[in-house]
């Protein structure tokens, strides 16, 4: 069991990619913040930058809500690598103890984030989509079951611990964790959650330059080349407006349709996981618990029955419009408005109104 008096402030890992900070770690860090002020006892939420010569961006992360910033610079770190990154952590986490540490559940925050947390022998809670700080009692949120002695339990208990709370059996309920013996205390957080501050231009912190041990012979897999594949440019998790297509399109060809539709409107194109795999649509506009979390202003869902995995994705949304041929299906019963009737007659008819009331 750890000290618990040992570890103290919430860490963000924020992740950048070529010199440009993820939304996510933004997201991160105005959830850190919150549950440091949540936490008390003078906590803090710190960012956790680690790249080559990326020192510039520190600035945006204190206007985002970081009261510190560690810094891991190294030309090593220029491009991500699993071994590079993991140590670099690691070894920054054993020295400075933070009680939490938070990661995107990114492509590179879901391969980092259990390397990091093996190597701690601590526990990690992935695909979050709530945090709380726990103000009661432990032993409410152990069962029954657990192997550990109550003694042990006992000797941590009232401790403001972190709930992590995430989807379970395929988002049919919600589970509540902790981890709480073991320091720290690790989650992965789906992009599109959480809510980012608003920017505080002008806003200040500390910096903190961590002293980085790393060589090549620490690095397994030489990174030889980056290719950016070139397609087209999607931001669901930006976006104020998706139009989404299902099974219900019928084919590849439905989707030219939808991007019609989302042209009209102004919106960007999704998808649910039947018409990606089908190969009618790149993953990239996958929206759902496999895919990306959205919560537009606007989600238009044509075409798509609403599989419970699809509707944890999306059901956040301000206002839910579906278009589907079956009044019974969840999609149907979940959204504000349903239009009952074949898509490929209701999409042109909602574009042709949308040209008359522009025209007027």
């Amino acid at each position: 069991m750890a000290n618990f008096e040992e570890y103290k402030n919430i860490w963000v890992y924020t992740e950048q990619r070529g010199g440009r900070l993820m939304p996510v770690a933004l997201e991160l860090l105005g959830e850190g913040y919150r549950l440091s002020r949540e936490r008390g006892e003078g906590a803090k939420v710190c960012a956790v930058l680690v790249g080559s010569e990326i020192g510039y961006l520190a600035e945006e992360l204190y206007a985002y809500g970081a009261d510190m910033v560690y810094q891991m610079d190294h030309p090593l770190l220029k491009n991500y690598t699993t071994d590079g990154y993991t140590k670099v952590m690691t070894d920054a986490i054993k020295a400075y103890k933070p009680e939490i540490v938070l990661f995107g559940a990114t492509h590179i925050g879901r391969d980092l984030a259990p390397r990091i947390a093996a190597r701690l022998d601590t526990g990690l809670t992935a695909d979050c989509t709530r945090l709380d700080i726990n103000t009661g009692n432990y032993m409410k949120y152990l069962t029954d079951y657990t192997t550990a002695s109550s003694s042990g339990l006992e000797a941590n208990d009232g401790n403001k611990g972190l709930k992590q709370t995430r989807p379970a059996f395929g988002g049919n309920l919600m589970a509540t964790i902790v981890t709480p013996n073991t320091r720290p205390q690790m989650a992965t957080v789906r992009p599109g959650v959480m809510e980012k501050r608003e920017r505080e231009t002008g806003a200040s912190g500390q910096l903190v330059k961590v002293k980085v041990e790393l060589c090549q012979s620490d690095i397994q897999v030489e990174v030889l080349d980056v290719v950016k594949e070139a397609k087209e440019l999607v931001s669901l998790t930006d976006a104020d407006i998706i139009c989404s297509g299902g099974r219900g399109l019928g084919n590849a060809e439905g989707f030219e349709l939808i991007r019609r539709f989302a042209d009209k409107v102004g919106g960007v194109v999704g998808a649910s996981r039947a018409a990606v795999d089908s190969g009618w649509i790149d993953q990239s506009h996958q929206v759902g618990q496999t895919g990306t979390t959205v919560k537009p202003k606007i989600y238009f869902a044509c075409g798509i029955s609403g599989a419970i995995q699809h509707l944890a994705g999306m059901q956040t949304s301000d206002i839910i419009v579906a278009i589907n041929k079956d009044p019974e299906a969840p999609m149907m019963q979940l959204a504000d408005y349903a239009i009952c009737g074949d898509l490929k007659k209701v999409i042109p008819e909602l574009i042709q109104q949308w040209d008359e009331e522009e025209q007027q």
